[in-house]
């Protein structure tokens, strides 16, 4: 199992802590960006589109993007450039993919 974790973020460090006595792998999504093939892989695992995953409010996002029409690439290529635009925390199982928002929602993939 692994969260795509950023410790600034309260309901990643929420889910973490509901993790913490699971064998979790934690990645530090913003010192160590995804690559494009890496995050395209997540995005189809959780089952969403790569603008779902785009957390909005984020001041870049208005700053840079907010009101462009962007492609798919272009969406997955601006969270790895700004990794502060994914929306987290993610949890990966071999299976499956969650946005855990509320964190709660990691308990399902235990």
């Amino acid at each position: 199992m692994k969260i795509y974790h950023n410790n600034r973020c309260s309901k990643s460090r929420q889910c973490l802590s509901l993790l913490i006595n699971s064998n979790v792998e934690v990645i530090d999504y913003i010192k160590n960006p995804l690559t494009f093939d890496e995050l395209s892989a997540l995005i189809s695992k959780i089952g969403i589109q790569p603008a779902e995953l785009i957390r909005t409010n984020e001041a870049i996002w208005k700053e840079k993007f907010k009101g462009k029409k962007m492609s798919n690439k272009e969406y997955i290529s601006a969270m790895i450039e700004y990794p502060k635009l994914m929306e987290r925390p993610i949890v990966e199982t071999a299976e499956k993919a969650l946005v855990c928002r509320p964190p709660e929602l990691a308990l399902e993939l235990l």
